[in-house]
This record gives structure tokens, C-alpha cells and sequence, in this order.
């Protein structure tokens, strides 16, 4: 796969297609379990059996889509989607159920693995990511508005999610195709920052799994607990995806002003926050405020989370492993909510969950403080170098961007001293080539911006 796609517009369709099972989650356990006569905990198991086919594609195509080109297991993915999802919906045999959403959850998963290795490729990976998360959230949030006035049964959210596949379908023409057989190979070699991103995959697994333990029963907390109407909590979800979309947008905006450590650590505490007052709510009003400040939030700590996930490696491998351990804890998160909630009490649960959160905050937000970098100011290249270090960017074949812009992350330096026997070779007027540039004083060593 090129390391720079054409464009990113059907990557972040991919994204849609990919993630859209996910956000629909709530929906398809409590249709589950009120169509076909399943119990919470057995719902949330079919939820968990979704998304944990989704992770075990990601984990397979970690590293390997530049090897096939983006196109073809993107296609291959939604076909997958839209077959298992499909099939889901046309049957009430709960085998032919579950092998469907087994099927389906594969093709979300392949399709987001594609969609993850292309954002890690992108100059600006938490740009694009937003962009995906912000045009998930909103096909999510029309669907809740929509899916409740339709009826259908536990079919419309698995038909939904098909058709959304088969209308991304044209968008992978835009992509990657397979690498042509005498061109650049596959770059080889070991993971990069591997302790920094085992640790981030961890910390998303634990996080993901405490999100969707919540998510998974927000209906039920909805109808049971709070005693609202499919009608109503389809308006409160659909209210709070849309405060998501602000966020998302919010988080664009704000791009990497403050890095990723504060809006990743600060928002992971108001995450933790939410979950508590959502779970313990015994009115709309509660009910309401929690979910809407939960899914503000959520979106823009997860784009943060994706974007470091991205900066880890630019092949994308750590943006695909990372994204499948959140999907296995996502997978983990519907069946969990649903037995903590059974045994112990919606607010209980909250109050598990919500700390479970505030625990894993204080690692990943420690990954994003240690590779995250120090800005580059004004002055930081003449310290590191002075003028014959930018002259020597600037003029020489490197890569293009090798002069970062203000703001971007400083690059590491290396001293390489001259032998002197060349120094010797080279004379005096080797040294007064480089004019006032050069200075008197900086003859002994060069600076390189490599890294």
C-alpha cells in the first residue's frame, strides 16, 4: 500500500462501514433479546461474539494489507459485511443469527483494519481519523433516529449495516490496489516503540471493554431502570452521537495544540464521570446528561487514541493491533455490562466501570507524555545545529518535510564528528566555502536531523 493514498474520503468510508456495528450495538442487544426471546446476558453474548470476530480480523491483517494493496481486502470485507449482516436479518434461527454476525463481524473487522493501516499513512492521521469517527457518528445517530418509527424487528439494525457496506462498496475503486510485482516491497523489520505500544494496546483493550460494557445496556438502563420508550431512548442516543459530532469536529479543530496526553487524561476523567451518572440515573434527565456528556467525550479520547496508535509506527501495524485489542475488549464490554448488571445493579456496574477507567487513564496517558515529543519553537534549530543544520535540510535531496513546521514534534539529533585525518585533507579553505553560514566556530561537528 502507498504510504500516501490518493485521498482520504474513502478511507474514512471504509472507517463507516467498518466501525458502524459497533455504535449500532445497543440496538441490536436490546432488539435481540426483545424479538427473539433472548435474556440480557445471552444477547450481550451474541454482541460480544460480533465484535470479537471483528478483532480476530484485525489481528490477522496486522502488517499484512500493504502486502495485498488496501482494495482488495477492503472489498473482500464489506462483501463480508454485507453478506453475514444480511443474512442475519432475513432468518429467526438464532444458529443462522449467530453464524451471521459471526460472518459479518469478520467484514467489519477486515474493513477496519484496511481503514486503520491507510489513516496511519496519512501527513495527519488524527485528521483523518476524525473524520471517520465524526462520519460514523453521524450514520449512527440518523439510524437511531430512523430504526425506532420503522419496527422491523430485530432485522432492520443487522440491514442497516449491510446496505451501508454495499453503498461504500464504489468507494474502494479509489483505493490501493495490490503491489505491482517489480515494485517496492513490504518494509521488513520489528515493531518500533514496542513496550510503549504493547502498553497503549493494553490500556485500549481495558478502556474499550469499560465504554462498551455501558453501551451495551444503555437501552436497557433506558427502559428498565429509567422506564423510558424505545421512542424517547432512541432520541437520547440519537442526541448524545450528535453532541459526539461536536466533538469529534471540536477535536479536529483543536488538532495536537495541547498534544495528545491532556485531551486523552482529562477526557478519560470525565469519561469515568459519565459512566457513574449514566448507570445511576432514575430519571430522563439524568439518563440523558450522562449519555450525552459520555458520547461528547468517548469520540474525541478514541480519535487521540488512534492517532497515537498511528504515530507508533507508519505502516500502520500498531494502529491495526491497538484497534483490534479495542475491539476484543469491545467484544468483552456488552457481555460484561450485562452480567455486572444482573448481579450487582446498574449502579454498581457504574461504579466498576467508571473506576476500571480512571485506573487505565493514568498508563496510556502516560504513552501519549512519552511519544508524544517537545514542540519545535523558534530557536530550537540553531541550538541543535544552527544555520548550517537548516541550510543542509533545505538544500540537500531528503525527503520532502524534513524541515518541520511550528509545533511539530522535534526530531532527535545526531553528532557525527569528522575524522581529522579529512578535516586535515579538506584545509582551511574548505571551511570558509560555507560563508557566514558556516561560522568559525561549528567546524568540529555537523547536525543531523535523522531519526
Amino acid at each position: 500500500m502507498s504510504s500516501r493514498p490518493r485521498a482520504a474520503w474513502p478511507l474514512v468510508a471504509v472507517f463507516t462501514a467498518g466501525y458502524l456495528a459497533a455504535y449500532l450495538l445497543p440496538t441490536i442487544v436490546g432488539r435481540l433479546s426483545t424479538y427473539l426471546g433472548l435474556s440480557s446476558a445471552q444477547a450481550g453474548l451474541v454482541g460480544s461474539a460480533l465484535l470479537l470476530s471483528s478483532a480476530s480480523a484485525g489481528f490477522a491483517l496486522a502488517g499484512r494489507v500493504d502486502r495485498f494493496g488496501s482494495r482488495r481486502p477492503a472489498r473482500a470485507g464489506l462483501l463480508l459485511a454485507a453478506l453475514g449482516y444480511g443474512c442475519a436479518a432475513l432468518t429467526t434461527s438464532m444458529p443462522l443469527v449467530i453464524l451471521g454476525v459471526v460472518v459479518g463481524g469478520f467484514g467489519s473487522g477486515t474493513a477496519t483494519a484496511v481503514a486503520a493501516s491507510g489513516i496511519a499513512a496519512q501527513k495527519d492521521p488524527h485528521r483523518t481519523s476524525s473524520l471517520g469517527l465524526l462520519s460514523v457518528s453521524a450514520t449512527a445517530g440518523a439510524l437511531y433516529l430512523t430504526i425506532p418509527h420503522l419496527g422491523g424487528g430485530h432485522r432492520l439494525p443487522f440491514a442497516s449495516i449491510a446496505l451501508v457496506a454495499l453503498l461504500v462498496w464504489p468507494a474502494t475503486s479509489r483505493l490501493g490496489g495490490s503491489s505491482p510485482a517489480g515494485g517496492t516491497s513490504p518494509v521488513q523489520g520489528r515493531l518500533p516503540h514496542r513496550r510503549s505500544g504493547l502498553v497503549l494496546a493494553g490500556g485500549m483493550l481495558v478502556w474499550s471493554m469499560a465504554q462498551n460494557a455501558l453501551w451495551g445496556v444503555s437501552s436497557r438502563i433506558g427502559a428498565v431502570q429509567v422506564g423510558l420508550s424505545e421512542v424517547t431512548i432512541g432520541a437520547v442516543f440519537a442526541a448524545a452521537l450528535g453532541a459526539g459530532l461536536l466533538g469529534v469536529m471540536g477535536a479536529g479543530m483543536l488538532g495536537a495544540r495541547l498534544g495528545r496526553a491532556v485531551p486523552i487524561g482529562l477526557g478519560t476523567m470525565i469519561i469515568a464521570g459519565s459512566i457513574v451518572l449514566s448507570s445511576s440515573a432514575d430519571d430522563l434527565g439524568s439518563f440523558a446528561t450522562g449519555e450525552i456528556a459520555w458520547n461528547t467525550f468517548y469520540p474525541v479520547v478514541l480519535s487521540y487514541l488512534i492517532g497515537l496508535a498511528a504515530s507508533l509506527d507508519v505502516r500502520g501495524r500498531w494502529a491495526v493491533l491497538a484497534g483490534s485489542a479495542s475491539s476484543v475488549g469491545t467484544a468483552c464490554g456488552p457481555l460484561l455490562g450485562s452480567v455486572l448488571s444482573e448481579q450487582a445493579g446498574y449502579a454498581v456496574m457504574g461504579l466498576i466501570l467508571g473506576a476500571a477507567t480512571l485506573l487505565v487513564a493514568a498508563p496510556v496517558t502516560a504513552v501519549a507524555l512519552h511519544t508524544g515529543g517537545r514542540p519545535l519553537v523558534p530557536g530550537s534549530v540553531r541550538r541543535r545545529g544552527g544555520a548550517p543544520a537548516a541550510l543542509l535540510a533545505a538544500t540537500t535531496n531528503s525527503l520532502s518535510g524534513a524541515v518541520p513546521k511550528l509545533g511539530a514534534p522535534e526530531q532527535a539529533v545526531t553528532e557525527i564528528s569528522v575524522p581529522a585525518l579529512r578535516r586535515r585533507r579538506l584545509g582551511r579553505s574548505a571551511f570558509r566555502t560555507a560563508g557566514p553560514a558556516g561560522g568559525a566556530g561549528q567546524s568540529n561537528s555537523y547536525a543531523s536531523t535523522s531519526e
